[in-house]
């Protein structure tokens, strides 16, 4: 939800300015101000369609009660999951013909997104095909992973956004989750009762084979244990995501 509220705390800022032009008789102030309000606002309600969630929702929703279960950023409950190490992912990979990445905000931490491209350069020299599935509110802001990977120079038609890629996961081979964790979280579809129920979400678990690459268990932003996790087709990957994906680098070269 915080990034929705930045975005309505930057529309007031430029309505404030509007204001003060308006006192201070000065045109130049008042439409810098209406401009920065009008963009945050509109920014403000693509946020919220994103999440499927009202904005008078999203700011007053936790007063007064809050959703059961566990502490933010810890899991509700113990259950079984799978762990592999990089070396496994990356035999995979290089034997895979579609692979599915999604980037989240652990990609954006580690600062993987060079390394995830040059991942994605060795395995299309192996004839694999590599798409990236760009969720509206990944990472901290919507377009927070498109700059990023842009930064990487990764090449534009191989991003794609959630309503163009999501029939895609069920033809993926292997989908590789780098920080990414309510965006991708079944319980959203599956969960009525889950804080985040009816947010339009990836369809990573259509995928063949999931891979997940975290720093740890904990939950994300949301503070809620990810179902997908615990899929029988998901496996874990512990470490830093730019240590992670360098050692995969390296196992892919291998193959």
């Amino acid at each position: 939800d915080m990034p929705v509220v930045i975005a309505i705390l930057n529309s007031l800022t430029g309505i404030a300015a509007a204001l003060t032009g308006l006192v201070l008789n000065n045109m130049a102030m008042v439409i810098a101000g209406v401009l920065v309000g009008a963009s945050g606002g509109y920014l403000t309600l693509l946020m919220a369609k994103a999440m499927n969630r009202s904005v008078h929702n999203i700011i007053f929703g936790a007063f007064g009660g809050g959703h059961e279960g566990g502490p933010a950023g810890e899991a509700t409950e113990e259950r079984p999951y799978k762990q592999t190490s990089p070396d496994d992912v990356a035999i995979s990979l290089a034997y895979a013909q579609n692979v599915i990445v999604v980037p989240g905000y652990g990609l954006a931490v580690a600062q993987a997104q060079h390394a995830v491209r040059e991942l994605a350069d060795v395995l299309e020299d192996k004839g694999v095909n590599v798409k990236y599935a760009i969720h509206p509110v990944a990472g901290r802001m919507p377009g927070h992973m498109n700059v990023l990977l842009a930064e990487a120079n990764v090449p534009y038609d191989q991003l794609y956004d959630m309503d163009d890629i999501n029939d895609e996961f069920a033809n993926a081979d292997v989908v590789l989750v780098i920080g990414a964790n309510d965006v991708t979280n079944p319980a959203a579809k599956k969960d009525p009762k889950s804080p985040i129920y009816g947010m339009p979400i990836l369809n990573v678990e259509d995928a063949k084979q999931i891979y997940v690459l975290k720093r740890s268990m904990k939950s994300g932003f949301a503070g809620i244990d990810s179902d997908l996790f615990y899929e029988p087709k998901t496996s874990m990957v512990f470490g830093d995501a730019k240590a992670v994906v360098t050692a995969m680098i390296q196992a892919v070269k291998q193959v």
